[in-house]
């Protein structure tokens, strides 16, 4: 019996379970591009957990670790819209290049202050600060880049990849980082971070030149990319704004990632070891829907998709609340961080398709202000209600009220669960 071109086209039964590597396969630029980065991720979350370590070690003081939060929180919402903004200007491969090489600089400066035998922990926070300016500026130029690497039926596939990239440096870093400080001291951990950075480097310095088509959008017309523009773009887009309203039901209302420390004591009878394991839950979670992310390329309603994936991180959260087993409590929680996993590589892919050119370095800067700024929010908003309430009414009832805020818009804005990826539709 012969075969069918549509059957020939079907993925293989194993593509359909495990993650899709056609980007990988199709585009050097982006196989490339996606390897660096991985790379380059591990190496950060070694200098992220190094730099907590160092700043204890000099101070003995946990808030003064917390701030090292604070010094990068502020410079990625300041510089994530200007970062978009130049990123609809300029080459963005030349953006991307002059801020990896900044990244590279600066872990090449830790590497140096810490030879020196230099201890001011003014000095780590200010090199914490200046990181996270070189990520708001290489963010929205390394994403705004995908779309123009590979066909739009491969951008669920690129970007469950890219999940998997930051949820490796956000698991397997830290491990390397203890593990090294331990071993060698921090000269190490820094150092390594910094050779790991010439991977991206290198991806960069092959991409061809990626300047914005400043045909489309509404700023096409203006010689320099406004952020006011983008975002009076994005006033007009129901459907883009939706992808930012429900990633911050999520990521505020039903964030439980500061009270870890307390249910890990409180609900389990556990220490720092149970709290280490809470939350690497969700980044298990989120690594394993990465890696069988497979059927997400199927999917054509990326609105409703969104949605499912929200209100079954809120479902996930709110029955965590209820658990006092810590087996069924980490299962819970890395079902949650699949949901999270699927969310995002829908959201983003909504992101790219349905954005002109000329318009994605700007949405992608307001993409990494929510990321940056939404749990930020969700830690205090759960602090508070834990404080003056209960731990368990801040989980379940952010989890219930994650649900019920994707219930209402999905009824305010109907069109995203009719948003079709064969017809994209900002």
């Amino acid at each position: 019996m012969t075969e069918t071109a549509d059957e020939a086209d079907e993925p293989a039964p194993r593509a359909r379970i495990f993650a899709d590597l056609t980007p990988l396969r199709t585009s050097p630029d982006y196989r490339r591009l996606w390897f660096g980065n991985t790379v380059s991720w591990v190496g950060q979350g070694m200098t992220a957990l190094a730099v907590s370590l160092q700043v204890y070690d000099l101070t003995g003081s946990a808030f003064s670790v917390g701030l090292i939060g604070f010094c990068s929180l502020v410079p990625l919402v300041v510089f994530g819209l200007y970062g978009g903004a130049v990123a609809d200007t300029v080459d963005r491969r030349k953006l991307g290049l002059a801020s990896a090489f900044g990244s590279f600089v600066l872990s090449v400066g830790l590497v140096t202050i810490t030879v020196a035998g230099v201890e001011r922990v003014g000095l780590l926070y200010a090199v914490v600060a200046l990181q996270a300016v070189c990520f708001a500026l290489n963010s929205p130029a390394r994403s705004s880049m995908i779309a123009r690497l590979l066909p739009a039926e491969q951008l669920p596939a690129a970007n469950a990849l890219n999940s998997m990239t930051g949820t490796t440096g956000g698991l397997v870093g830290p491990m390397l980082g203890g593990l090294i400080v331990g071993w060698w001291g921090y000269r190490a951990a820094y150092g390594i971070d910094a050779v790991t950075f010439t991977a991206s480097l290198y991806a960069m310095w092959r991409l061809p030149s990626m300047l914005p088509d400043r045909g489309e959008g509404a700023a096409g017309a203006a010689k320099r990319a406004s952020v006011m523009d983008g975002l009076r773009f994005l006033g007009t887009r129901p459907n883009l704004r939706m992808t930012f309203f429900t990633d911050m039901c999520a990521m505020v209302l039903a964030n439980p990632r500061a009270l870890f420390p307390v249910v890990a004591a409180l609900w389990y009878g556990g220490d720092a070891r149970t709290t280490g394991l809470l939350v690497a839950a969700p980044a298990l979670g989120a690594l394993l829907g990465g890696v069988f992310s497979g059927w997400l390329g199927r999917i054509r309603r990326h609105g409703l998709a969104v949605l499912f994936a929200v209100a079954s991180w809120g479902t996930a959260i709110a029955v965590f609340g209820l658990t006092r087993q810590l087996w069924l409590g980490l299962i819970f929680l890395a079902l949650a961080g699949a949901a999270d996993t699927t969310s995002m590589v829908f959201r983003n892919t909504m992101l790219q398709a349905a954005v002109p050119d000329g318009m994605r370095g700007r949405l992608q800067g307001v993409f990494i202000v929510v990321v940056a700024g939404g749990p930020r929010l969700g830690d205090f908003l759960a602090g508070s209600v834990a404080e003056l309430v209960s731990p368990g009414v801040a989980v379940t009832g952010g989890g219930i009220a994650c649900v019920a805020a994707v219930a209402v818009l999905a009824l305010r804005w109907p069109r995203f669960a009719r948003y079709d990826a064969r017809d994209p539709e900002a």
